[in-house]
């Protein structure tokens, strides 16, 4: 893959998208689901950008680039500065808010993620729902292996904490998290 890409001033739009969907399939090239198929993880960045374009409607580059790019920085080697350097400051900025710490317990990052949520920007929110959407149709359907009925409920009632706190940000996302959560296993 081609290293010297330029910044986000150096394509049109739907090759910024374009650009971040190869960047993440690099990245993320070894790494694959939880689920008892083991599916390559870039399949979960790219239902996120599907949620949004396609049945949310949403078109903003920023937004499906933070999408394709969220897990990047938490999940890989990438630098924040890295992204920037790729992809703009704005769009850095969005997949900050979007990163755990994984220094921290994962109780206390998804205590944060429920603190943090209401207070993160608008594109860092709809990436939010869409992520939650996606993980919670992907546990519906088929969940992580070891993870009990108990696990499930816990992570399925989680995610309902967290899109509690950004409620308002977006109708169609918020349907589609409803139906999403409606699945609920139990």
């Amino acid at each position: 893959m081609n290293t010297a890409v330029g910044t986000t001033l150096d394509h049109p739009p739907i090759g910024l998208v374009v650009e971040a969907l190869a960047f993440a399939a690099e990245r993320h090239r070894d790494q694959r689901r939880k689920d008892p198929a083991s599916t390559p993880y870039i399949n979960h960045p790219i239902a996120l950008m599907r949620v949004l374009c396609l049945e949310a409607q949403i078109q903003d580059p920023l937004v499906l680039c933070a999408a394709l790019l969220h897990d990047t920085v938490e999940d890989t080697g990438t630098t924040p500065q890295e992204i920037e350097a790729r992809f703009g400051r704005a769009i850095r900025e969005v997949v900050l808010e979007l990163t755990d710490d994984k220094r921290l317990s994962k109780a206390e990052r998804k205590r944060r993620q429920v603190l943090h949520a209401p207070h993160a920007s608008e594109p860092a929110r709809l990436v939010k729902l869409a992520d939650k959407i996606c993980n919670l149709r992907d546990v519906a359907a088929s969940p992580p292996v070891g993870w009990d009925l108990g696990r499930q409920q816990a992570y399925f009632d989680w995610a309902r904490e967290v899109i509690a706190g950004i409620r308002g940000t977006h109708d169609r996302l918020e349907t589609l998290f409803d139906e999403a959560y409606a699945r609920r296993p139990g």
